[in-house]
Order: C-alpha cells, then structure tokens, then sequence
C-alpha cells in the first residue's frame, strides 16, 4: 500500500509589527501571511531544506527571496540584516526563505551555488534574478525593488 506524502507541519512564531500578537505561520503555507488578530501583512521569513524545498518555495504563491548561505560564512552573516529587512519591508509581497547549503546540497545544486552568499529571486521556483556576495541592507532592498516587477505571482 502506498504512503500518503508527509505534511509538513513545521512553524514559526511571527510577531505581528502592527499589534505585536505572536502568530503561527506554517512554513508550507499558501496564499498571504496575515496577522490572525489584525489582520495585518505579517513578515514571512522561514528556513527550507531539500526535504521540503518544493512545498516551501516552489508552491508559493507569493514571490520569493532565496537566500543560500552556510554558518561559517562570514559574507553570509553580513548579508542576514538585510534578508531580514527585506521580509519586513515586502511583507505581503514576498516570501523571504534561508537554506543552508551544508544541509542541503540539493538545493544548492539546483541553483548552482558555486560561491555564497547567493540570493535569488524566484517565482514559481525559477529564477528571476540573482545577487552574488555580500551587500549591504540598503542595496540588497533597492535590488529587491527593481527585481519584483519581473516576479508577480
């Protein structure tokens, strides 16, 4: 007998900028990242990995900003701040997502990550546009801007 396909239930705990409620937003998700209380746009910054890259990333409905990096990349630490800010600045446009190429030499592969950090930006999981090494904040949100035209949902 064949196995369902496992669902992934793995959340974070988003606090909401407009009225601080902590929400539940399942990595997985669909659709927009809303506050349950306000109803306000909630930043989406979660972690993927090779086992659920596709339901996290590639069935998203939104556009989003892929950050490949490692733990002992220093560029990759400076590059944090600004994906951060990103998801807080785009929320409601763009889905912010980190995956660690150590863990997840797939991923890399796919996207053929020679050098980190490397973000991309990916609708539908095709690439859209992409940014080698560290920049930062303020450069990495313009290059976001002039990006997202290209990657309306």
């Amino acid at each position: 007998m064949a196995q369902a396909p496992q669902q992934d239930t793995r959340a974070d705990l988003v606090a909401c900028p407009h009225c601080g409620k902590r929400n539940r937003l399942r990595a997985a998700a669909t659709g927009l990242a809303r506050c349950g209380s306000c109803r306000g746009m909630l930043p989406w910054l979660t972690d993927a990995t090779d086992h659920d890259f596709d339901a996290v990333v590639v069935t998203s409905s939104l556009p989003v900003l892929l950050d490949l990096w490692a733990p002992w990349c220093g560029p990759c630490r400076m590059v944090a701040p600004g994906v951060e800010k990103a998801a807080q600045a785009y929320a409601g446009r763009l889905k912010v997502v980190k995956v660690n190429v150590d863990d997840s030499p797939q991923t890399a592969a796919r996207y053929q990550a020679q050098s980190i950090p490397l973000l991309l930006l990916l609708n539908g999981g095709e690439v859209v546009a992409r940014q080698l090494g560290a920049v930062p904040p303020d450069a990495l949100l313009q290059w976001v801007e002039r990006s997202l035209p290209a990657a309306k949902p």
